[in-house]
């Protein structure tokens, strides 16, 4: 299959930077969001922008070798991250690097979060692992994080938040969403005793499912 891209890339982008913080996945400029475009190019956010304030013309474009296409302001500090998730994955055409709290802590703590509930395996694949730490900004946090997405819709970047990637912007906002919902929930039952794991063949049938609507 041809790379996927996204349609009006750049209104995807923005459209759901700005709903990542009113979600309160992020806090003032940090996190990124980008896309693939219809030419291979990237359209990603920019370096210490406000969400708040950020507009179309604060966009950037980079080309898949992190240089720069169009805009005037510096590309995310993470666009290597970004590169690495588009050129490992085809199907993918939307990326998030966030610092939700709960899913955060799991990072933190070197944790993978257990898929505990049925509908994050579907929208997720399965449990999500930790990557192995590497410095924010260098390759090696992209190279880390693309071994714990071959299957998965997200990984947790150790000591740092997470990444998410999708068909599209919307599509990678919603699996970081559940992540962190997800997160949450399990920080809550562990105080309870801590979570039941799903049966096997609950989570391997509903991993079919998100390979599935990850391909088509």
């Amino acid at each position: 299959m041809s790379p996927r891209h996204v349609e009006d890339a750049p209104q995807a982008v923005l459209a759901t930077a700005k709903e990542l913080l009113s979600k309160g996945l992020v806090e003032g400029t940090s996190g990124n969001v980008s896309a693939r475009m219809a030419d291979g190019n990237i359209c990603i956010t920019p370096s210490s922008v406000d969400y708040r304030a950020m507009t179309l013309d604060d966009l950037v474009v980079i080309d898949p070798s992190g240089e720069l296409v169009s805009g005037h302001q510096p590309p995310s500090s993470e666009k290597l991250l970004h590169l690495a998730c588009y050129e490992a994955f085809d199907e993918v055409g939307g990326v998030i690097h966030s610092h939700a709290v709960h899913a955060t802590m799991f990072a933190v703590a070197r944790k993978p979060l257990p898929a505990a509930i049925d509908e994050f395996t579907i929208y997720v694949g399965g449990d999500v692992d930790v990557t192995e730490y590497a410095p924010s900004g260098s390759a090696d946090v992209g190279t880390a994080a693309v071994k714990c997405l071959a299957d998965r819709g997200a990984a947790l970047l150790a000591s740092h938040g997470m990444v998410a990637v999708g068909k599209s912007p919307a599509d990678a906002l919603h699996i970081t969403a559940v992540v962190e919902r997800t997160a949450s929930i399990v920080i809550g039952a562990t105080a309870l005793g801590g979570p039941t794991a799903l049966p096997e063949k609950v989570n391997s049938d509903f991993a079919g499912v998100y390979k599935y609507l990850r391909s088509n």
